[in-house]
């Protein structure tokens, strides 16, 4: 095997099949990748048996080949060449791998390509294009309240289905943590009609978040029961899906929240994070009063500090005071856009709704804590 190619294209490429990689293996060809080099291209494959990421890019190749070489270093090298520099990969008669740019060469061990693992994603039967936007917003908008508790895999994702909204079917994000959860609806893309609920990874769906983000265009995805494919420019991402069943999320979705607030968003998240600078405790609790046209907010430590900062606010109905875990509340308001958001509340003890108020789209459950 022997190519030429640009560093920035190189660099980019293994950037974002090198994260797909886990640190620490016991398997030692999964922290390897795989270099494909026919026809005018090359091509790098990660995997850690679960997901895989394969991505092609176009090359100077002088002898078609394949080997496989450690991720985290040969990322490491080419991240260091200086810019614009042309790099050249060779296949060494002893096995290892010549990596040669200017006055700099490194010979980097290899493993066998044989050993490394082929995945099998048997017959996806649901297709269809979506907006490689869009769908970073389904995912954006609802990462941040997936699990991360091992022991309640099932929520170690998010949850892709279509629903039914007023006789209008959506495609709909869903994460929870059991202290907070985020819904996210778009419209149902073409061929997206009876696709089976799905539990995207966590990992996934960082990977995928990341590597759509300068994306314009559709994004192809494939889905079974137990398997997802993405697909876009020169590069596919695949992997298992969570084997579980997500939670009826509906029930924790409350329907008697009567009681209307609507704050400015950017000044309640700058009040939050001044009160609870006294905190210490790591749930760093805040404390909301609400009463006609005014909230105030509170929170303390058990070193006896204490704070207070009113807000002006959209509220007529009977006073309130209800806590929260500031830092999950800060996540939610991080993900409203619009200029103000709206609570919608029922006693200090009942799950609160918050909306985005330019986004009918998104909704977000959030549990309350005693303060």
């Amino acid at each position: 095997m022997k190519f030429e190619i640009e560093r920035a294209s190189l660099l980019k490429s293994l950037g974002h099949v090198q994260s797909v990689v886990e640190r620490r293996n016991t398997i030692p060809i999964l922290s390897n990748v795989l270099i494909e080099a026919a026809g005018g291209k090359i091509s790098l494959t990660a995997t850690d048996l679960d997901m895989s990421i394969v991505e092609s890019v176009a090359a100077d190749v002088g002898q078609d080949g394949a080997t496989t070489a450690p991720a985290q270093t040969l990322y490491d090298i080419v991240r260091k060449l200086p810019d614009g520099a042309q790099v050249e990969m060779v296949e060494e008669p002893d096995g290892r791998l010549l990596v040669r740019a200017g006055r700099s060469q490194f010979h980097l061990p290899c493993l066998d390509r044989q050993d490394f693992p082929i995945t099998d994603e048997g017959d996806l039967p649901s297709r269809f294009d979506i907006d490689a936007q869009a769908l970073r917003r389904l995912i954006q908008k609802t990462r941040f309240a997936v699990s991360t508790e091992e022991t309640r895999y099932y929520l170690n994702g998010i949850y892709l289905h279509t629903a039914d909204v007023d006789g209008v079917a959506v495609l709909r994000a869903v994460a929870t943590d059991g202290h907070r959860l985020a819904q996210v609806d778009m419209p149902l893309p073409d061929g997206a009609a009876g696709i089976p609920g799905v539990i995207v990874p966590r990992k996934v769906v960082n990977e995928l978040y990341r590597l759509i983000e300068d994306l314009d265009g559709p994004v192809s995805a494939s889905l079974s029961d137990d398997k997802i494919r993405i697909e876009f420019g020169e590069t596919v991402l695949s992997s298992k899906l969570i084997d579980g069943t997500f939670p009826d999320y509906q029930r924790v979705i409350p329907e008697g929240n009567d009681k209307r607030l609507s704050v400015t968003t950017k000044d309640l998240i700058q009040a939050i994070d001044r009160v609870t600078t006294v905190t210490t405790e790591k749930s760093r609790a805040v404390k909301i009063a609400v009463e006609k046209a005014k909230a105030v907010l509170s929170a303390s430590s058990v070193e006896n500090a204490s704070a207070t900062e009113e807000l002006p606010v959209d509220y007529d109905a009977e006073s309130l005071e209800v806590g929260f875990n500031s830092k999950f509340l800060i996540d939610i308001l991080n993900e409203c856009e619009g200029e103000n958001t709206q609570f919608l509340l029922d006693d200090a003890v009942s799950p609160t709704i918050v909306r985005d108020g330019d986004d009918d789209g998104a909704l977000y459950v959030l549990m309350p804590m005693r303060v």
